[in-house]
């Protein structure tokens, strides 16, 4: 057995309180939904901003009446030090998944992007010293790594931030390392590469690569891919992001807590490789992909050409084993991606 699935183990028999932040967006509906299966007790908070009421209500679909009371929403601000108060009272781990995402909204928008990011991340973590939360796991970024050239990413070794969005994502493991010195909370930042899964959000100028090409081509509508194609990223499908995150909250090795790292499965995909492998996952079911091509245009501002992480600081502390690479995830996500855009065509 993993650590992994002797940690479930573990929850199952002692049952602990959770808060998750951002419960109601993609990463976060789908820890409240392994939670709640665990019989956890979960406090979710969210204000809708990026989030959405159906990701909720998928979840509660999947659960029995007695798991389900298990959970308690509050819709409110971490801009809101007492609304981050009130979410943290009583609570044993937090993870802390609200943020605006996104390098372009950032590059059009930073001053909302630093309130939420920067200002509403102090709050989080005040509240959670101030409740004495046993561990603070939050989600960090890959675009921290910014210009450093080196691959694969080590967590230890980052160059200067490409976007405002990166630099509100340095500032917070600044901030959890300073409280952790300080106020002796436990912090554990997780760098996200290039998540994706169920309930991840197609719509909207920011949508992730993924679900924006799959709802596209279930449309029969122009695929653009920025730049030549040859733009490389380390895909990590959610399942591997909620090990993580567990991993994160209660793993006691002495040197576990107070760390950085990296949230992927170690290999790296271009876009012009991700394209042809959603298409000819769909191509069966939907023929006028058959000799279908992307659209290509100029490279985006703020991105980095190329993400590779190393994951073993992961491996080595956390017991973390990736159980989906990018094509087992993608197998994995097609259907759900299928039955839940597919009705949006005309």
């Amino acid at each position: 057995m993993s650590r992994f699935d002797d940690l479930k183990e573990e929850l199952q028999a002692q049952p602990a309180v959770w808060l998750v932040t951002g419960v109601a967006g993609f990463i976060g509906s789908n820890l409240l939904e392994a939670l709640l299966e665990l019989n956890q007790t979960v406090v979710g908070l969210d204000n809708f901003a990026t989030g959405h009421q159906h990701n909720m209500d998928k979840v509660q679909a999947l659960m029995s009446e007695e798991q389900w009371s298990r959970f308690h929403f509050i819709e409110g601000d971490i801009c809101a030090l007492e609304t981050c108060a009130d979410a943290c009272a009583g609570v044993d781990y937090v993870l802390h998944q609200a943020a605006l995402g996104s390098v372009p909204r950032s590059l059009e928008d930073p001053i909302t992007t630093n309130l939420n990011n920067i200002n509403g991340f102090l709050n989080m973590l005040v509240a959670a010293r101030d409740a004495k939360v046993k561990r603070f796991v939050y989600a960090a970024s890959s675009s921290t790594y910014g210009d450093h050239p080196g691959l694969p990413k080590v967590e230890d070794k980052i160059g200067n931030p490409l976007s405002p969005y990166a630099v509100t994502k340095v500032v917070n493991e600044l901030y959890a390392k300073v409280f952790a010195r300080c106020y002796e909370i436990e912090a554990i930042g997780l760098r996200y590469f290039n998540i994706f899964g169920r309930r991840q959000d197609p719509d909207g100028a920011y949508a992730a690569v993924i679900p924006k090409w799959v709802a596209s081509m279930l449309h029969n509508e122009e695929v653009f891919i920025n730049g030549t194609g040859e733009t490389s990223r380390d895909f990590c499908y959610i399942e591997n992001t909620i090990q993580m995150n567990f991993l994160a909250a209660t793993g006691q090795h002495e040197d576990a807590a107070n760390q950085i790292y990296n949230v992927a499965v170690g290999d790296r995909t271009s876009l012009n490789e991700l394209y042809e492998a959603i298409r000819s996952l769909l191509v069966d079911r939907f023929p006028h992909l058959q000799d279908a091509k992307p659209t290509y245009r100029d490279f985006r501002a703020g991105d980095v050409m190329h993400s590779l992480a190393d994951i073993s600081k992961a491996k080595d502390l956390l017991g973390y084993e990736p159980t989906h690479r990018i094509g087992e995830g993608m197998a994995e996500a097609m259907d759900w991606y299928v039955d839940d855009l597919s009705h949006d065509s005309s």
